[in-house]
């Protein structure tokens, strides 16, 4: 997957989170959780747009963690969401599996970019010292 489509997915992802939130109940509950996940969900997009944007290898990793986190923390809120039967879960399931695979994805991003950084040595081979 190529930068623009990793851009275009996370946009989608936040478009998503947006009418999953409109679909929360006006109670205490809704209300709190809608707010924490508008804020965790539209910020994978945002953060991966300020990654893409990093002047230097070391502010990419750091910025593209923030991404890892923020998506696995939208997976938390769903979870809550399915859980405490605040919407049918059939209908979240969708968008916490892309959570899910966001927050991999982005994980896997990170420890790439920290192996390939320029500067840093190489682990030594399998089996050696």
């Amino acid at each position: 997957m190529n930068k623009q489509e990793l851009l275009d997915r996370t946009k989608r992802f936040g478009l998503r989170v947006l009418k999953l939130v409109d679909t929360l109940p006006n109670t205490v509950a809704g209300r709190a959780v809608a707010n924490q996940l508008v804020r965790s969900g539209t910020s994978v997009g945002a953060n991966y747009r300020a990654a893409c944007r990093g002047r230097s290898p070391a502010e990419f990793i750091a910025k593209v963690s923030v991404v890892a986190e923020e998506a696995d923390e939208s997976a938390f809120w769903m979870e809550l969401i399915m859980e405490g039967g605040l919407v049918a879960p059939e209908l979240v399931q969708p968008l916490h599996h892309e959570a899910g695979e966001l927050t991999a994805i982005f994980t896997a991003s990170g420890r790439t970019a920290k192996r390939n950084r320029p500067g840093r040595k190489p682990p030594p081979p399998r089996g050696e010292p």
